[in-house]
Order: C-alpha cells, then sequence, then structure tokens
C-alpha cells in the first residue's frame, strides 16, 4: 500500500521471540514518527508473531480488536510442567510421557466450548494487582475458571521417543479472546496423565489480519519443533530489543493501512455512511444519533454489532454500536 503522511493507522508487525509486545513497537513508533501507538493483544516475550499495532487516533480502535479470534501454532514439551506453564519457568511438576492416542483423545476434549483457569503468571488482576507480581513474590494465585472457546486444536507434528511415547507436539488451535494458550498446554498434558509446558507460540491470525501481511514477516525462522527446541536453548542469547532496522521501518512505513472500508471489513465492521456535511459535524460533535443522519435507517442495523461510520468522502468519522436491545450509541468520535 502507499505510504501515509498520517500516522493514523494499522500497522500489522511480526514480532520476534525475545521482545516484550511493548518493545516491539520501537520500530513503529521510529518508522512513522509518533509515540501514539498501541497493540490490540499481548504476546509473551518468549513468543512470536502478529501484533495488530493501532497509531494516531486509531488507537481507540485497539480494544475492538482485542476482541477478535485468535489463531496459533504451539510447540508442548510433555513430561515436565513449570509455573509459568513455558520454558523460561521452574519445573513445579513431572508425569510419564503421553501416548498419541491418549494425546489425541485429550485435544479432542479441549475443543469447543471450556472453562479455563488464567495461568499464575497473567495480567488478571486479583484484588488490584496483577496476577503474575503476586506470583513473583511468592503468594499463592487461585484463578477463577472462565468460559472460552477453542473453535479448533489439530495435531500438525510430533516428535516420539524410542518406546513411542511423545516429547513434543506442535498444535494449532483457533480460539476465542482471553484464551490462554499456556492453559491449554497444561490442561491437554494433564488430560493425557502427562504434565506439558510450552517451549514454542506462534501468533499467526488476530480476526481477518494474516502474519503473512505482517512488516517484519521474512524475518521470522520457521516454525516447527526443531526450531522451537533450538530457540529454547538459546532463550538467554535471544535480543531484547530491535535493532536499528532502516529497512523493517520501511516496510512498516509502506504497510501502514489508512482505515478506509476495506480495512474496516478486515476488522469485521460494516460500514455506514453519513448523509452530508451536515451530518457529518452533527455526528462529529456528538449530536444524537439520529436515522437522518445516514443514508442507512438505525432500525435496519443489526443488533448487538458495531459499525465504522463514514462521510461522503470517505473519511472515517468514528463507530456506532446497535446494542441487543436495540438502543444505538456512540463508540467514539474521531474529529
Amino acid at each position: 500500500m502507499a505510504n501515509l503522511t498520517s500516522p493514523d493507522g494499522i500497522v500489522l508487525l511480526a514480532k520476534k521471540p525475545g521482545l516484550t509486545s511493548f518493545s516491539s513497537l520501537h520500530s513503529v513508533k521510529k518508522a512513522l514518527g509518533t509515540t501514539k501507538v498501541g497493540h490490540t493483544g499481548t504476546l509473551d516475550s518468549f513468543a512470536q508473531g502478529l501484533l495488530v499495532v493501532c497509531t494516531g487516533r486509531l488507537t481507540r480502535l485497539a480494544g475492538n480488536i482485542t476482541e477478535f479470534d485468535k489463531s496459533y501454532e504451539a510447540v508442548i514439551k510433555f513430561g515436565e510442567e513449570t509455573d509459568t506453564l513455558e520454558y523460561t519457568g521452574q519445573i513445579i511438576r513431572t508425569a510419564p510421557l503421553p501416548s498419541l492416542e491418549a494425546l489425541t483423545a485429550a485435544v479432542n476434549k479441549f475443543t469447543g466450548n471450556i472453562m479455563q483457569s488464567p495461568p499464575s503468571f497473567s495480567a488478571v488482576h486479583v484484588n488490584g494487582k496483577r496476577a503474575s507480581d503476586l506470583a513473583r513474590e511468592g503468594k499463592a494465585v487461585e484463578l477463577p475458571p472462565r468460559p472460552v472457546t477453542v473453535f479448533s486444536a489439530e495435531i500438525k507434528e510430533t516428535k516420539a521417543d524410542s518406546q513411542g511415547l511423545i516429547e513434543y507436539c506442535k498444535i494449532s488451535f483457533t480460539v476465542s479472546k482471553g484464551t490462554y494458550i499456556r492453559c491449554l498446554a497444561r490442561d491437554i498434558a494433564k488430560e493425557a496423565k502427562s504434565a506439558g509446558h510450552l517451549v514454542g507460540l506462534y501468533r499467526t491470525r488476530v480476526g481477518n489480519f494474516d502474519i503473512k501481511d505482517a512488516a517484519g514477516f521474512s524475518e521470522l525462522a520457521d516454525f516447527d519443533i526443531a526450531s522451537s527446541i533450538e530457540a529454547s536453548k538459546k532463550s538467554a542469547d535471544i535480543q531484547k530489543s530491535y535493532p536499528d532496522d532502516t529497512l523493517l521501518k520501511e516496510e512498516i512505513k509502506n504497510t501502514i493501512r489508512g482505515f478506509d472500508r476495506s480495512t474496516a471489513a478486515l476488522c469485521g465492521f460494516e460500514s455506514i455512511t453519513l448523509k452530508d456535511e451536515q451530518a457529518e459535524k452533527d455526528y462529529c460533535n456528538g449530536k444524537p444519533l439520529r436515522s437522518a443522519l445516514f443514508t442507512t435507517n438505525l432500525h435496519d442495523l443489526a443488533p448487538a454489532a458495531s459499525y465504522a461510520v463514514f462521510s461522503q468522502s470517505d473519511t472515517f468519522r468514528g463507530l456506532i454500536e446497535k446494542e441487543s436491545g436495540g438502543r444505538i450509541r456512540h463508540r467514539f468520535v474521531l474529529n
């Protein structure tokens, strides 16, 4: 796409392993000359893959994109569970390796609507403090299970020992908002009468956005069992910040997406159009929403849905929502 002079937009960024999601935004800030950026869903520092980054005034979209379903590839090591549920943690439990039959049955059980207990090392708040902070202080953290959906789970690759028991497997998942892949690794291993933790995690999709369209995608290594094992052994050597990567910054500049109707569709929003310039002024001034402002009758909008509002000149002006009860409200307005 053409380079945009405005920093208002959406950047698809391929995060490298070893970086926090926050530090990964450095190249976006430098490339676009702005400090107003926000990602739409944290990836653990050991993980790699897609970050959808909103910039400028479009940071107000971030909370909406966070709601999207996400797809991952995960490599699980069996026989050991760690306190963080990934390879940088301390081993807290060991168990025999599972058979392929037991593993397959466990994966099938954790597909569909399930209840999941978040990990102790997570950003979930307990009495005003992050669970991860409490866990690092040595305090017991028990988080209640909550409903999540695993739309699909498929074993892609396995590595067995000499007796045919599974040491590692790679599974692809598509899940709802709030699903912890680390917890799926833990629970699948337990169901298979084993123990397990992640040695690799790769986010490939957020809603309709795909990692293959992300700036920096070509710099990511192939993701499989062998590469994940190798990366976990070299975790101390993984870079902790982006270098002064001129090529990446140019890629960011050339791939930033303005929020047009096609991008709105990628975000899962239908578009609605303001009737004329006066309607645009009224909308941007936050006046009450009524059908006379739009080319579409608001009563015809589907309930429990958000709509991207555009002017007659196709300028994005904000989001409105029709609640399940039929009430229509502003989500936000871009002036």
